[in-house]
This record gives structure tokens, C-alpha cells and sequence, in this order.
């Protein structure tokens, strides 16, 4: 089973147990780094994440994932928050984020650039539009190697 699909099948089992629980469940990502492999489970709240709400989420969810088996390698669990900065990979990760800036790695150059950070101003499953110096930039999603919001120290 590719981790895409390990990953959608962990989401759809445990959405609705950690929205019991009072939290969105944000992201899941089945990753190999190292000989390790991880299962990451990031949940949110309107008012942020602490250890304590990790601990709830991670001691309610262990069992699930036990029973259900869908991951047959060894493999660590960690439930986190999306923190500050936040990896975009979803649909509803980009509409929740029109309007606000956000930071775009792409896999080959758009108007000699490889990094682009400006407002989001639309977004549909195929392309996007951000804002930069007031110019409007076209991008391809599939041209997008990595896409997180972009917080202000």
C-alpha cells in the first residue's frame, strides 16, 4: 500500500474519533526518514495545541490504529500541531488560506523564480493565483513542491 493511500485510510478511520475529542484533524503523513518509518497526525484547535491535548488524541487513537493494521511496517506514532508554519498539501488547507501570505516552492522556475511568497488570492485544484508586489503570479499546483503559510518573527 503506498503511503497515499495508507494516509487517506488513517485519516477517514480516525476523523471522526478526534473530532469527538474536540480537535480538527489537520493532516496525516506516512513518511519514511531514515530506516524509520512515521506516522504523523496533526491535529488543531482554534485556540492552539498543547502536550496535554497530543497525549489525549495519541492514547485514544493507538488502539485504532492497532486494530485496524493498516500499516504493516514498524513504525513510530506522533500526534503534533501544524505549529506557526503551516505545511499546505490539501485543498481546504489553500481555501482556508486565500487571503493570507504564504510561502511556495515549486519544482521548476516560474518567472526565474523557485520560491515565491505572496497573498493568496485564488485557488482551485489545478492552479492558483498569488499576489507579490502587486502582480498577479498564475501557478501551476502540480508545479508546487512545497506550500506552508508564512508567520512574521
Amino acid at each position: 500500500m503506498s503511503a497515499g493511500n495508507i494516509e487517506t485510510k488513517v485519516e477517514n478511520l480516525l476523523k471522526n474519533i478526534i473530532e469527538d475529542l474536540g480537535y480538527e484533524l489537520y493532516d496525516v503523513l506516512y513518511v519514511k526518514e531514515g530506516k524509520d518509518f512515521y506516522l504523523r497526525v496533526v491535529i488543531d484547535k482554534p485556540d492552539g495545541i498543547d502536550i496535554n491535548d497530543c497525549e489525549k488524541v495519541n492514547n485514544s487513537i493507538n488502539d485504532v490504529l492497532d486494530e485496524a493494521d493498516y500499516i504493516k511496517d514498524q513504525y513510530f506514532l506522533e500526534v503534533s500541531s501544524p505549529g506557526l508554519e503551516r505545511n499546505l498539501r490539501k485543498n481546504k488547507h489553500f481555501q482556508a488560506q486565500v487571503g493570507n501570505e504564504i510561502l511556495i516552492k515549486l519544482f521548476k522556475p516560474l518567472e526565474k523564480q523557485k520560491e515565491i511568497r505572496g497573498i493568496l488570492k485564488s485557488y482551485s485544484e489545478d492552479e492558483m493565483i498569488l499576489v507579490q508586489n502587486e502582480k498577479e503570479i498564475k501557478i501551476e499546483v502540480k508545479n508546487i513542491a512545497l506550500a506552508r503559510t508564512v508567520f512574521d518573527w
